[in-house]
């Protein structure tokens, strides 16, 4: 994060750090962009949705850093642009891990990002779901708290944000530091020519030196990289091994809801949803009657198994999946250190340029070794068990 590649800028903090984005927001619309795309509270003041606005009264009353996250912001930005870029300019503010989901989805052709500004910000976490349904006025004044205080550490957002080493400057165009500790102020940062255009337009030169922000992102980085560590060694056990999956699964429901609210499951009908999965009444009974018994809902471990199998390597762990689920199943846990583990196998970094392939997306000479060892450590692992 060199000052020559990426150059920022400082502006006060009036009113809180969500007004003075606004404020900036507001500023840009008409000039350099057509429309933003940002959480707003719904009417009943107990949730957030997505909204595409033009109208500065609206931006007024928008939440650009949402206490939470119903819906996934990638999968808005993928309603929006699935068919094309459109003739509007669009400046999109996300959590960078809803960034880092919407990288992925370019490469899958779900989302065109042609004429849109991504804009990101270094994210204290989001808080649980259940939280906000519990007690929403509470839920959003707790993160306030966390938000004007720069607080990246707080055992009150969701788990995998507690762990999360994205939480800073990805390939979002333009990037509003937090992690400085300088209260009175934002850092904007440019990311990109769209992102410096864009900054430009407001009349903000970015020139700023940002070896002193980068060195406390760092800071943060260190602390996070070793509560990951802590975490994917306590999740190892639970997902190595078809028996202990099973075990770790053993509460799902079969709802589908972790599929529902992934940003990076895109398929409009899952193959666990449809007729082909659906089997005779014969199937089941001679499994039993060889087994002892059959459960249901069927196949839970392989609808788990097949879901990290297709979306692993995209895998940008936001938590969505945990938020979804009825039965409190720490699915993000398990996703995050599967995802780990296939991502560092093809070196590959989810949503960290759009021009890096996905994995098994592009073939190269060696991945065809690679996945090789992957199915023979496989293999040992399972031995134990046979």
């Amino acid at each position: 994060m060199s000052k020559s590649s990426k150059p920022g800028i400082k502006i006060p903090v009036k009113n809180g750090i969500e007004q003075t984005v606004r404020t900036l927001l507001n500023k840009a619309l008409g000039h350099s962009i057509d429309a933003l795309l940002m959480p707003v509270k719904v009417p009943s003041k107990d949730s957030y949705a997505w909204i595409l606005m033009q109208d500065s009264d609206v931006v007024n009353d928008a939440s650009p850093m949402a206490a939470g996250m119903p819906v996934q912001g990638a999968k808005a930005l993928k309603s929006l642009t699935r068919k094309g870029g459109g003739s509007l300019r669009v400046a999109a503010l996300m959590r960078p891990c809803e960034v880092r989901a919407a990288i992925e989805l370019v490469k899958l052709n779900q989302i065109n990002l042609e004429n849109v500004v991504l804009i990101s910000y270094d994210c204290p976490g989001a808080l649980p779901l259940s939280e906000l349904s519990d007690n929403f006025e509470a839920a959003e004044k707790k993160f306030k708290v966390l938000l004007s205080s720069r607080c990246f550490d707080s055992p009150d957002v969701k788990p995998v944000c507690q762990f999360c080493t994205g939480f800073s400057m990805g390939a979002a165009d333009i990037h509003i530091g937090l992690a400085d500790g300088d209260t009175g102020h934002l850092l904007l940062i440019s990311g990109s020519p769209k992102g410096k255009a864009f900054l430009s337009a407001a009349g903000l030169n970015v020139d700023e030196d940002l070896s002193a922000y980068k060195k406390q992102v760092d800071l943060i980085l260190k602390k996070k990289t070793q509560k990951t560590k802590e975490i994917f060694q306590a999740v190892q056990p639970m997902v190595e091994g078809l028996e202990n999956l099973a075990e770790t699964f053993s509460n799902c429901i079969g709802c589908h809801n972790c599929q529902s609210a992934c940003p990076i499951c895109y398929c409009r009908q899952c193959y666990f949803d449809s007729k082909e999965s659906k089997l005779e009444p014969a199937y089941y009974m001679e499994k039993a009657e060889k087994r002892g018994g059959v459960s249901f809902p069927h196949d839970r471990v392989l609808f788990h198994v097949g879901r990290m199998s297709h979306m692993s390597l995209s895998c940008v762990s936001c938590g969505q999946c945990t938020d979804a689920c009825p039965v409190s199943i720490p699915v993000a846990k398990v996703f995050s250190y599967v995802a780990s583990q296939t991502q560092q196998a093809f070196e590959y970094s989810a949503g960290k340029s759009v021009s890096e392939a996905i994995p098994l997306k592009e073939f190269k000479e060696d991945e065809l070794q690679k996945i090789h060892e992957i199915v023979k450590s496989a293999e040992s692992q399972e031995s134990p068990h046979e």
